[in-house]
């Protein structure tokens, strides 16, 4: 005797409730949107000042003056803030620094 089939009909979905977007902005939320946010290059024993310039000018488009400031300031301090601006552009600059072999951070604006 072949088993038998039961039909079950679909649930109606009519009543159920749609989650309304969320409106409010939790306070980590509103620090990755605000541009409270810094790229910090490293010195490093590996790449020429005359290269490190030359990203700065490249990605940043730094005037030679600005570019080479930022440089010295890498060489002889250990670090440089070479952009400001929210989380995510700054999580961008970090990968496109990495890109160019150097090293970089993203950090909260003065810390």
């Amino acid at each position: 005797m072949p088993p038998s089939t039961v039909v079950v009909p679909a649930p109606d979905v009519s009543a159920v409730p749609v989650q309304t977007p969320r409106t409010t902005v939790d306070a980590q939320e509103e620090g990755a949107t605000a541009p409270g946010w810094v790229t910090i290059v490293w010195n490093d024993p590996v790449n020429l000042m005359s290269y490190v310039t030359y990203v700065f000018r490249s990605y940043f488009g730094y005037p030679q003056d600005r570019a080479e400031t930022l440089m010295r300031q890498v060489h002889e301090d250990g670090r440089a803030t070479v952009s400001r601006g929210n989380l995510e552009q700054m999580e961008i600059d970090v990968q496109a620094m990495h890109g160019f072999g150097l090293w970089a951070t993203v950090q909260v604006a003065g810390e």
